[in-house]
């Protein structure tokens, strides 16, 4: 699956875009860590949820289950939200 990442997380990947293999969200976060060390901590807090200014979408779609199902064909887009005023 493809994996767009964002400009905050560039420095784990060195690239804007990764091709992962996982069958969940939750996977895909451990599959990245094991190849970019230290990125699921950036997105993943310690009690296995989303951090509040991170977003994932699956084919368009936010999730914030880790559980949730992904295909080998899936696009999947990690954001940082943004806040303030």
């Amino acid at each position: 699956m493809n994996v767009l990442i964002p400009d905050v997380l560039k420095s784990y990947t060195g690239t804007a875009q990764v091709v992962a293999e996982a069958g969940t969200v939750g996977e895909l976060f451990e599959w990245l860590d094991e190849h970019y060390p230290g990125i699921r901590f950036r997105v993943i807090d310690e009690q296995d949820r989303f951090r509040r200014h991170m977003r994932c979408f699956v084919n368009g779609i936010q999730t914030f289950d880790l559980g949730a199902i992904l295909s080998p064909h899936d696009d999947v887009v990690i954001l940082q939200a943004l806040s303030g005023g």
